[in-house]
């Protein structure tokens, strides 16, 4: 009896213990984020959110987003389609290749990109000599943005459609159902989940990136700062609730993030004890 009291007052600990950690590093944080973006008034936060600065880099950061991440739903589903559902030589090195991006910092894959196309890079040259503006513009903005999203959707929907087999598609392909007609019927709905968290995942990571795009971008303001490299400006501005007011934004969509998380969890777990009865 008494070591099961023990056992029960240890769990107790460990769970006031990470709780404690989790306010600390986490929730403290988040909440001074907020504090200080809406302490003087909501007015000055809408103002501050409200200059062209702010509002040209939330555009451009919005535009990356809405470049890579359809990019990468169909190249994650399509690849992870590939490796789940077909045996092929090369088959874990592409998976390798495909979540290379999650090993390097974004900081290297940035530089990577310039020895490609800087003026100095491989490329670089000719692009000069062609009038093409590889670096320090929009377009190589959504470039790096879709390169360093690459593997957030197709991890997240690997794992389940390697768990789900191939049962189901061979069985429709065998009552006579297209190739199309069996990805549209049996196999997304069965990732539809895990595919919804991995576009949300994707859209966040997509709308924090910093590293990769302050290499490329070369933060010039009204033209190529993003949210991120605005919230830097703004500090070395000493704009302080300027900054806080946008990263609150930020701080918002990573909330929301982990709740549609939370919330496709909670759907997948019903479906999985489904599959298994």
């Amino acid at each position: 009896m008494s070591t099961s009291i023990r056992g029960h007052r240890g769990r107790i600990a460990l769970v006031v213990v990470g709780a404690g950690l989790a306010s600390l590093l986490i929730v403290l944080p988040l909440g001074a984020i907020f504090y200080f973006a809406f302490h003087e008034g909501l007015a000055v936060y809408a103002q501050h959110l409200a200059d062209p600065s702010t509002r040209h880099a939330i555009w451009l950061t919005l535009l990356a987003a809405a470049v890579a991440v359809p990019i990468n739903t169909v190249f994650g589903v399509t690849a992870a389609w590939a490796v789940a559902k077909f045996s092929f030589p090369g088959r874990r090195l592409l998976i390798s290749v495909i979540e290379l991006p999650l090993s390097i910092p974004p900081l290297v894959i940035g530089v990577a990109y310039l020895f490609v196309f800087g003026m100095q890079g491989l490329f670089g040259p000719w692009l000069m000599d062609h009038d093409i503006r590889m670096v320090f513009s929009v377009p190589a903005i959504l470039i790096i943005t879709t390169i360093v999203t690459t593997p957030f959707i197709f991890r997240e929907v690997l794992p389940l459609m390697l768990s789900q087999g191939t049962q189901e598609e061979q069985a429709a392909i065998t009552l006579g159902a297209s190739g199309w007609k069996t990805f549209w019927y049996v196999t997304l709905p069965n990732i539809k989940w895990a595919l919804f968290y991995g576009v949300s995942l994707c859209f966040a990571r997509c709308l924090g990136e910093f590293g990769s795009v302050a290499v490329v971008s070369s933060a010039i303001r009204d033209e190529t700062n993003t949210m991120t490299l605005q919230i830097e400006l703004l500090s070395n501005d000493r704009v302080a609730t300027g900054a806080f007011a946008l990263a609150s934004i930020l701080s918002s969509i990573a909330v929301v993030t982990m709740l549609v998380k939370i919330w496709v969890e909670r759907r997948e777990i019903p479906s999985s004890d489904k599959a298994r009865s």
